[in-house]
Formats: C-alpha cells, structure tokens, sequence
C-alpha cells in the first residue's frame, strides 16, 4: 500500500467530509472510492476510442441500407 500526501482547498475538504459522512464512509475510503471511480472511467474511455477508431463507416451505412430495405421508410427524425 502507498502513501501520498495531499493538499486540498478547505472548501473542498469540507465538501469531500460532507460527502463522505453522507455516504457513511471514511474520509480515506471516500477518496479511494473516487479515484477509482475516476481510474475506471479513463479506462473505458479509452477502450471506447480505440473501438470508435475502428470503425467503418462504409459498412454501417451498408447495414443501414439492408435495414431500410427491409423495414420500409425510417422513423421520422432517422433519416440520412
């Protein structure tokens, strides 16, 4: 386990204390909470990017157009 310091504006110490006592947790457990919340976040962004990068626009719209042969007309506010 490791330590670091960390210097916070009052205001948001207290935020974080009143934070922490509402969800009934520590002070300590409140920030691990938090960053891995925000860790985690990152994380799934970046996969999502990384798909989004691989994506093939040319085969979508061709999908799209075997979905409106198919099933008629879009719905209103769909179309291309």
């Amino acid at each position: 386990m490791s330590q670091y310091s960390l210097r916070l504006p009052d205001s948001l110490m207290q935020a974080a204390k009143d934070a922490a006592a509402t969800d009934q947790c520590s002070l300590n457990q409140f920030f691990l909470s938090a960053i891995a919340e925000k860790v985690g976040t990152m994380k799934a962004m970046n996969v999502i990017d990384q798909r989004a990068a691989m994506a093939d626009d040319d085969a979508f719209n061709a999908v799209l157009d075997k979905v409106q042969k198919l099933n008629g007309k879009p719905v209103e506010g769909d179309e291309i």
